[in-house]
Formats: structure tokens, sequence, C-alpha cells
């Protein structure tokens, strides 16, 4: 802990800047989101501030790059739109005397689950609106992702992107300096899921140092930050990357700042859009779909397992494991050479939330989890994740009750659709639908 806190002071993270804006400090204590934590956050108002609705900058680990100072410039040559700056610093447990008992900054900025983005939403943004600037007027933040952008550095980095991942509709702008995507609390994985992933209406700059190895034993930030942008230009993001001289600091973030924060809002009011992925299994499907809408409700028959479409195999959940199961069934209606062989993604280290699935018509296997609706191909491995309907995956990362159970997946032509016990969903998109009895053309063992 001493050692973060050190980092923390290195990089410069508790040292805000000088700044001609009005400040408002603020402070949100007894989180729900990460009991028994206090976090402190500085509200930046524009010169002249007149109650109008504002876009939002979340700027993580407090005023970092100059950023009141430089987004004042910037609105005020119209080069970028009218921002407000919230300035938050990461939680901390202290007991009566003030001392520190715990740094909460690596479990909320380094997980890659939904967490932070709740926090975000539930308890910081609403006591933003709930302010008062000196003059008595509202802070008024515009609703929406194409009016927000959020900037970290380090963890705060890793962190600024995975609120944006989990939730596109509050964040459409991210900047990232030196990304903390090294294998603390999975950010490893993130550019495998980013590539396999639907694409979501993000613009990501992310900046880093061909030196910057800040701690050997969780490997290198730049090998790292640099996978996370092949994956997201191999995903078809609207993204940019300043791979420059330099280690784990904050110099260079601060140097191209004022370039970023103008190509980050270039031609807004034009909110960030979905780009065309490479993913040669996920495109087809994603060529002229839609968006998934609700369905009156129907009855159902819950399904927890998938029957290949010649009745030759079963998938079936696996207590206690995010394998799913794969049994060949003999001509007799039998079981055997039952193995854990669908791999399943996740972002909590945890077992997945797991409900319906389904075979389509080329033999891939189409499962709703917590973390999405994942599709294996028929050796088990996932080539394509799909998002959840927001209300379900809204309700999935706030409550630990898993409402995908008991429920059913079905792959029709042209159709997913997705029964749970709190309502049905459909969403058009380019899948083939398995015929009953005929087997599915192999798709070999590569």
């Amino acid at each position: 802990m001493k050692q973060l806190a050190a980092l923390v002071v290195s990089l410069g993270l508790l040292a805000p800047s000088a700044s001609a804006y009005t400040l408002i400090n603020g402070r949100l204590s007894q989180s729900e989101i990460y009991p028994g934590t206090t976090h402190d956050y500085i509200i930046s108002l524009p010169e002249g501030y007149d109650g109008s609705p504002a876009c939002l900058y979340i700027g993580l680990d407090g005023i970092l790059c100059n950023a009141p100072e430089t987004i004042d410039s910037l609105s005020a040559s119209g080069e970028i739109p009218n921002i407000i700056g919230v300035y938050l610093q990461p939680g901390v447990i202290t007991d009566a005397d003030g001392e520190v008992l715990r740094y909460n900054r690596s479990n909320e900025f380094d997980a890659t689950d939904a967490r932070f983005s709740i926090f975000l939403e539930t308890e910081l943004l609403p006591a933003i609106s709930s302010t008062l600037t000196p003059d008595g007027l509202k802070v008024n933040i515009k609703e929406g992702g194409e009016h927000a952008m959020i900037f970290g550095l380090s963890s705060g980095g890793i962190a600024a992107f995975t609120a944006a991942w989990h939730r596109p509709d509050l964040f459409g702008r991210v900047f990232s300096g030196c990304g903390t995507f090294v294998p603390m609390r999975g950010a490893d994985g993130l550019q495998a899921i980013v590539r396999k992933h639907e694409p979501k209406p993000l613009r990501i700059f992310l900046q880093d140092g061909y030196n910057d190895t800040w701690n050997p034993l969780f490997g290198s930030w730049f090998a790292a930050n640099t996978m996370l942008g092949t994956a997201l230009e191999f995903a078809g993001y609207d993204c940019a990357f300043d791979w420059a001289e330099g280690g784990h600091s904050v110099r260079r973030a601060s140097e191209i700042f004022p370039e970023v924060m103008k190509w980050i809002w270039r031609d807004y009011p034009s909110a960030p859009s979905s780009g065309t992925t490479s993913n040669a299994t996920l495109a087809p499907w994603l060529e002229g779909g839609g968006e998934w809408q609700e369905s009156p409700a129907s009855h159902y028959e819950p399904r927890t397992g998938a029957l290949y479409p010649d009745g030759r195999i079963m998938a079936l959940p696996a207590e206690g494991s995010n394998y799913l199961l794969q049994s060949i069934i003999d001509a007799d209606g039998n079981p055997y050479a039952t193995q854990a062989f669908y791999w399943l993604h996740n972002y909590t280290n945890g077992l997945l939330r797991i409900g319906g699935m389904d075979f389509d018509g080329d033999g891939n296997l189409w499962v709703a989890t917590d973390a999405g609706i994942q599709v294996c191909d028929q050796n088990g491995r996932v080539r394509a994740i799909f998002d959840l309907p927001r209300p379900v995956a809204t309700k999935l990362a706030s409550n630990p009750a898993n409402i995908l159970s008991p429920g059913r997946l079905e792959i029709a032509d042209g159709e997913v659709r997705l029964h749970i016990p709190t309502g049905t969903y459909v969403r058009q998109l380019g899948v083939k639908g398995a015929v009953e009895g005929i087997r599915p053309p192999s798709q070999g063992q590569g």
C-alpha cells in the first residue's frame, strides 16, 4: 500500500494544478458500491457559468494535465464545447483519527467489471447534479454518452476505458494515458474481449511510452497498450494512439492533452458511432442487424442446456465452473465422453451467471451470460460476444440475483430471442437457425 501511495505521488496524481475555473470541493461518504470509502472530488465550472446544460469531463485521480485551463481555453475558442469538469480521487477508508486503513484505488480502477461505472452513475453523477454554484445555480450536465468524456492515467486509464466500455451511453469519449492493461485484475484479457465483442459507440485515444514498464512483475505497460490498440483497430473503433519516448509518467499526456481534446471532441455534437469489425464470424451477423427490442411477455419453457440440431451433442452448464460441458449422445440417447468444453469470458473473476443457450444452423453455441451473449464455435472457443439488452445488463451489474435464469435463448433465421423471468427481448441479426435433424457442416479442428 505504501508503494502504491508513493506511485500516486510520483505521478503527480495528488497535486491539483491552479485553475482559472470556479472550483467547488465535494466529498462522497459511505459509498454503497465501495462500502466504507470516502471519495473527494472537485467540480470546475466554466468562467461565467450561467446554469446552461454543459458537456461533462471526468478526470480520475484529481486534476491532471492542466485540464481546467486547457478546457477553458479551447471552449472559449470554440474548438470544443462548453464543459463542466469533475476531478475525482479514488476512495480511501480511514479511522476516527483520519489514518488511512485502506487505499481503494486499485480495487476501483484496475478491475474490469461494471462496479466503477455503477459508482459513477448512481453516486458521483447525482452528487454533481445536486450541487449548487456559488451563485445558487444548478450544475447542469447534458445526458448521453456523446456529451461526456472520461480521462485517466495509469490505473485511472483502465478505469476510464472500462467505465465507457460498460456504459457507452454515459461516456462516449475516452482518453487513457499509460493505461494499466496488464494482469493485475484481469485487464490483460480486455484486448481479447474487444476483438470478439460487437463494436460499441466509443471514440478512444490511447497514450503510452516505449519505456513504460512500471512494474515488471505485471508485465509491459507499453506492450499491453499496443495490444489493446491493435484490438480496437481490428474491431473498427474510431481510435488514435500516441506511442512516444518516455515511461510511466503524466508528462507526455500533459503535452498532447490540448490536441487530444480537439480530436476527441471533433465534429461535436455528432455522437461517436460503432465501427465495422474485422471479426469474420461477427460481421455477417451484424450486417443489417438491429438493436434489442422488448417484446410482449410470452410463455416459454425454460431450458438450461442445448441439443445439437441432429441430436448428437448436448451442451450443459458445469457446476462451479465457467466452462460449459459437452456430451456426445449415443444411438440410445445416452450421454458419454462428457468434458468441460466451452470456455467462456468473464469480467469478475467469479462464476458467470448463465441463462439459456441454443445452437445455430452452423453448429455454434449461443449462451446468455452476465458478460454478454457469447457465441462459441464447434470447438468450444468464443468467437463473438453481443451486448445483453441494456435493462438486463444494468440489473445484473447491480444485483447479485441471476435474472437470466430460469430462461431460454432461441436462435432462428435472422433473429435472436431472449426469454427471462422479467421479460422477453428480440434482436434481428443475420444468423442462420438450425434445422432439426440436420447436422451442420464441420468447422474442422483449426
